[in-house]
């Protein structure tokens, strides 16, 4: 059982962060960064394949999801500083980070900024930076979202006041983990959904807004994790990525989509401890 623990900030912003407790033994110490929209709380497969290895599992919900400050404005490298501050009111050195969808780019910002604190990273169907040199929607089934957050912040807001989900996004093989081994994260995003929108629209404006940093920065290991069949972030995502991260590895699963791909993280935790263990 995670503790939980408000971490606070001299301007008076709180960070919720989880923590499955210090072990002198623990082989790693992961930092978990959650999807949008999450709570941030700890999912059961995350934390069961993290327990079963004597990894020390940390996460905390982003600013404006479920007790952490809404931050409006905030670009994807505020999540390195955020990061930082966690492990050290948990008393963390050096960790590693592991993030999935909307978790991902910001388990490279922490890598790309603070990489004597940051030692890896693992992006499972993690979106890449906005570009203008390929469609960077193309294969998205409902970009809607991300397009009116082109726009900003206001437009995003707008779009949310009508949004709905479209489970046509999903591949069957998605639904179906959605109903058993993943069942977790998707009680877990109608949760987060249910505390409000500011946590997702302000992801989504992040991720069509420039970064904060370059891909390039990043020259620790990070292994990107991809499902070919993927309509809510399109390989290209992945590909982009691998292209442009220092020292990367790319698993492409031929048969997975957004959600059934989470399925290799007990691999990739596997791929950590290998590297960086």
């Amino acid at each position: 059982m995670a503790t939980v623990q408000d971490v606070r900030f001299d301007d008076g912003r709180v960070l919720r962060a989880y923590d499955s407790g210090a072990d002198a033994s623990a082989p790693l110490t992961l930092v978990w960064h959650h999807g949008s929209p999450q709570t941030g709380a700890p999912l059961e497969p995350v934390a069961a394949a993290a327990e079963a290895r004597g990894i020390r599992l940390v996460s905390y919900a982003r600013p404006g999801y479920a007790g952490s400050t809404p931050r409006p404005g905030r670009d994807v490298a505020s999540a390195a500083d955020d990061v930082v501050a966690v492990a050290d009111a948990l008393g963390i050195g050096r960790f590693a980070s592991m993030g999935a969808s909307g978790g991902g780019p910001h388990a490279l910002a922490g890598t790309a900024r603070h990489p004597d604190r940051v030692i890896g990273a693992a992006v499972l169907a993690g979106i890449a930076p906005f570009t203008e040199d390929y469609d960077w929607y193309d294969g998205m089934h409902a970009p809607g979202a991300l397009q009116a957050a082109r726009q900003g912040r206001t437009a995003r807001a707008r779009f949310a006041e009508t949004e709905e989900f479209d489970p046509a996004q999903f591949l069957p093989v998605d639904l179906a983990a959605l109903e058993g081994r993943w069942a977790s994260l998707g009680a877990d995003a109608v949760r987060a959904g249910e505390l409000g929108p500011d946590g997702l629209i302000d992801d989504d404006v992040a991720f069509a807004s420039p970064w904060g940093f370059e891909l390039a920065e990043v020259v620790a290991p990070v292994l990107v994790v991809q499902g070919e069949g993927d309509r809510v972030v399109p390989r290209r995502h992945a590909a982009w990525q691998l292209a442009h991260l220092r020292n990367a590895t790319l698993w492409m699963r031929l048969d997975d989509g957004h959600i059934s791909v989470l399925d290799t993280v007990p691999d990739a935790m596997d791929w950590l401890l290998a590297r960086l263990g």
